[in-house]
């Protein structure tokens, strides 16, 4: 379950209460999720029921309590927990990994993508010359995000299909490291200094990010040498086997950033900031890289399930990467 669907799935939990006379408000659009907080439980949570009490005429743990008995038997979740002033807390099903990564796996690089902007249109003055300012990078990727998002996004007047980041910029960087210089800060910061990206050390982030992707690849290669390919067998076996994986630090820090995909993208497009997008690749290689030694058999180690199912979850993580690259019109090469 990822959190676009524990989103709709608590969306959906609403919808029964109001339906069914439980709650008596509107229903709103769409439900926020986030990670679980220090002082929560589990792995994601929500404040809806904070947000519905008061329209509701009822204590937030009283709104909780109701939402609370129509999510216990929702598929993907373990359990449901109330925290605090009224904070609803999910634990997500021990297979829930394997999910993730069969969802992954389906959406390619379409995973983040939805409906939830869909009716929203917004146009684009754009400036005078969209050709050589950091203002025309920043809003053709921002008119990608609210596409993706299922937005009628676009520049008023003709469409402006090729932008770039500058004549000087991308002379002097090449365009991957022109672009990342220019999205990667946020709007009110400097764009970043080009010639530190263009060194391969784990300081320069864009290097970091491309760096991690074609590991990937390469894991992808040798694990084939291996007999290996990524498992994505239904069944109690793989399931059991993704969910003992899933106990590792590393492991569920990197299936957590990759759960988050989905959120960032929304959230990049609603405010307009690609640099969230960036930021969010960082961390997605940073997990991966961290993760990578896990992979594959060890020395006298025989190749398993369970190296089946971490070169799974380890292609997962690099389709996010080249999908996150994608967005902000950045190549992910396979070899650096």
């Amino acid at each position: 379950m990822t959190p676009a669907d524990l989103s709709l799935t608590v969306l959906h939990a609403v919808r029964r209460a109001v339906d069914d006379g439980a709650l008596r408000v509107d229903v709103p659009p769409r439900v926020t999720v986030e990670r679980a907080r220090p002082g929560g439980s589990g792995e994601y949570a929500s404040n809806i029921a904070l947000t519905l009490a008061r329209p509701a005429g009822r204590s937030a743990l009283d709104v909780a309590g109701i939402l609370q008995e129509r999510l216990r038997d929702a598929p993907g979740l373990r359990d449901v927990e109330i925290t605090g002033p009224g904070f609803l807390n999910f634990s997500l099903r021990r297979d829930a990994g394997a999910e993730l990564v069969r969802a992954i796996r389906e959406a390619g690089g379409a995973y983040g993508s939805s409906t939830a902007l869909a009716g929203t249109r917004v146009r684009f003055a754009g400036p005078s010359d969209l050709t050589e300012s950091r203002a025309s990078v920043v809003t053709e990727t921002v008119v990608r995000l609210l596409r993706m998002q299922g937005a009628d996004a676009g520049f008023g007047g003709a469409e402006r299909m090729h932008v770039r980041a500058g004549a000087y910029e991308v002379d002097a960087l090449g365009v991957d490291a022109a672009r990342w210089a220019l999205l990667r800060p946020a709007p009110q910061d400097r764009p970043l200094d080009g010639p530190p990206l263009l060194v391969q050390h784990e300081r320069n982030s864009l290097f970091r990010v491309r760096y991690a992707h074609s590991r990937v690849r390469r894991l992808l290669v040798n694990g084939g040498q291996l007999g290996l390919l990524p498992s994505y067998e239904d069944g109690a076996d793989a399931d059991v086997t993704f969910g003992a994986a899933a106990s590792h630090p590393r492991t569920t820090e990197l299936l957590g950033v990759l759960g988050d995909h989905p959120v960032v993208l929304l959230a990049a497009a609603r405010h307009r900031a690609p640099d969230r997008v960036a930021r969010h690749l960082e961390a997605t290689a940073d997990a991966l890289l961290a993760f990578q030694h896990t992979v594959l058999p060890l020395g006298d180690e025989k190749p398993s399930a369970a190296h089946r199912s971490r070169l799974a979850l380890a292609e997962a993580a690099g389709t996010v990467l080249a999908g996150g690259l994608s967005v902000l019109g950045i190549s992910a090469p396979d070899r650096i």
